[in-house]
């Protein structure tokens, strides 16, 4: 597995620098206690870059990364124990493993460290696969799933059980309260809310009204859920990791 530090160019793009210490001056005015870190499609399969947030920011912080198929027992293991909690499909961008090696690999993680998959995928793609998809021991869907055309499969798999990021408003196609509405009625559980920071190629960068907007939306008691306690649950966190 590469552990190397050199990203690669996705499509020719390369993110400016963004650092833990950056991340934290943004969220300083937030009570933060935790969070789940994603390889982008310009990391591939290297680690490092997660391994090192994860140090720096502590046990309320989780990894999402991305492994080839060759990855071994032992390997997956090492991450786990590192904090890294699930795996990602990069459908839109590139950069993680093949599609094909989806169900096998989803299965095999969740089984031998209890890691759920990830899917970075405009919801228009997810209906041909859409059996697959209900029948993994594990999901989370990213960005609300980019598209209104797909929007209804993707609440067809929240209902039965799929987990879906409230996250990067800016990137997606419709009405994003109405999108929360609608996915907190099929699944109180299934919305997790994120900053994606740093909104990497998102047309606009994370603003706080992204956070009030779950409030105003869902009220309080859903906002609760929907900022830390699906997520907690989700990723495994206990409430002493929390703190």
């Amino acid at each position: 597995m590469e552990t190397g530090v050199r990203l690669a160019a996705n499509n020719g793009y390369l993110p400016a620098p963004f650092t833990c210490r950056d991340y934290l001056h943004r969220m300083q005015a937030y009570r933060l206690t935790g969070g789940a870190i994603v390889s982008g499609s310009f990391q591939a399969f290297g680690q490092s870059y997660l391994l090192a947030a994860l140090t720096e920011l502590g046990p309320g912080f989780v990894g999402v990364t991305q492994i080839p198929a060759s990855t071994t027992d032992d390997e997956i293991l090492a991450l786990d124990r590192a904090g890294i909690r699930a795996m990602r499909f990069n459908l839109k961008r590139g950069g993680s493993e093949d599609i094909r090696h989806l169900d096998r690999l989803a299965r095999r993680v969740h089984e031998l460290a209890g890691w759920h998959v990830e899917l970075y995928a405009d919801s228009r793609e997810l209906a041909p696969i859409y059996p697959l998809l209900r029948a993994l021991p594990a999901l989370s869907i990213d960005h609300l799933g980019l598209s209104g055309e797909g929007f209804p499969t993707l609440l067809r798999l929240a209902e039965h059980g799929a987990r879906v990021k409230a996250t990067g408003f800016s990137r997606v196609g419709f009405d994003v309260a109405q999108a929360l509405k609608d996915l907190y009625h099929a699944n109180p559980e299934a919305l997790m809310f994120g900053t994606d920071l740093p909104s990497t190629r998102a047309p606009k960068p994370y603003e706080d009204a992204d956070f009030g907007l779950v409030i105003e939306t869902l009220g309080l008691k859903g906002a609760e859920q929907v900022f830390y306690a699906n997520a907690a649950k989700f990723y495994r966190l206990s409430p002493e990791t929390l703190r």
